[in-house]
């Protein structure tokens, strides 16, 4: 049967107003290639953290501390995500030599792609719901298997691309249109000697769009774990990766001391995974117990609390090199 939703056809609306228009405002932000300053990184951070927890004071006043806290928990579970999809970024940013004056316009189209993409992810989500509970035991197979590949991932010492050439979507572009030595600016096409040409922004940009189909995978099951209104879903997914250009910079030198972040994230999606087969499995035997989103709530945040630790931790007991 269909999911509820706390959303009417208005509200969708107004949601979708906004979230434009708030993309709106950071194209007009990058409008203007500049290097970005920690001031300004962290003012917008800072704006866009407070969203979120804004609209769920609307949604416990509006529906009550249920929806609420399941919009706040599919956050917190989306925005940890949302860090792993940065880090991946810093590494595509440094691997094409983006100039860091340009680096914010690139992470907002990987933001814009991302969003559209977990449009189409959330909507063939609610689609899979509506036909039967067999879609939560799917859910919760596809975040046993992320969650296993970046575990082996983060034992590897590895980042997941090591070498961005070998992605087909590059090749492929390469293969198509010649590309420029150097950058333009932001301009992603320009005409060489008469023939049209891309720059490597272009390049960097499907890079990015190829793994934000990556991330889809992983994110639009794990928070269809924690809720299964569509709209919550939606709005978990767009508060998430709204503040990523800002948080990007105020992070980035952050990102790669957190050495146990990847282990974490695998903790949390195998967690979510099992809440997700458990609740497909209490569907077919009543008896069997299910997660209550408190406790959701509660795992996760210690989770991230934990591997916070242990990293900063391990990074103060490494050696101090003499050279």
């Amino acid at each position: 049967m269909p999911v509820e939703s706390v959303a009417t056809p208005a509200l969708w609306f107004i949601s979708i107003a906004v979230l434009l228009g708030l993309l709106v405002v950071d194209f007009l932000v990058t409008r203007r290639p500049h290097e970005v300053s920690i001031k300004e990184a962290t003012g917008w951070s800072v704006f866009y953290l407070a969203l979120p927890f804004v609209f769920g004071l609307w949604l416990w006043y509006e529906f009550g501390s249920g929806q609420s806290l399941e919009f706040v928990t599919g956050f917190v579970v989306e925005k940890s995500l949302s860090v792993d999809n940065l880090f991946v970024f810093m590494l595509l940013l440094a691997a094409f030599s983006v100039p860091s004056e340009i680096q914010q316009r690139v992470l907002l189209y990987g933001i814009v792609g991302a969003l559209v993409l977990r449009g189409v992810f959330i909507a063939a989500g609610a689609a899979m719901l509506s036909a039967g509970t067999w879609a939560f035991l799917v859910f919760g197979l596809v975040l046993f298997a992320s969650a296993v590949k970046i575990l082996q991932s983060a034992l590897s010492g590895e980042p997941a691309e090591k070498d961005t050439s070998k992605m087909r979507s590059v090749r492929l572009l390469r293969r198509l249109m010649p590309v420029t030595d150097d950058y333009r600016g932001t301009k992603m096409l320009v005409r060489e000697n008469g023939r049209r040409a891309l720059t490597p922004l272009a390049i960097v940009v499907v890079a990015i769009f190829a793994t934000d189909v990556v991330f889809a995978i992983d994110s639009v099951p794990a928070v269809y774990g924690i809720t299964e209104d569509p709209y919550l879903v939606f709005t978990t997914n767009a508060f998430a990766l709204l503040g990523l250009r800002a948080l990007y910079f105020v992070l980035q030198s952050v990102l790669a001391k957190l050495v146990h972040l990847n282990h974490g994230l695998a903790i949390i999606l195998a967690f979510i995974g099992l809440k997700l087969v458990l609740h497909w499995a209490h569907g077919v035997w009543p008896a069997v117990p299910t997660i209550p989103t408190p406790v959701s709530l509660g795992v996760i945040v210690v989770t991230l609390a934990v591997v916070t630790f242990t990293s900063l931790r391990s990074r103060r007991e490494e050696p101090v090199s003499l050279d």
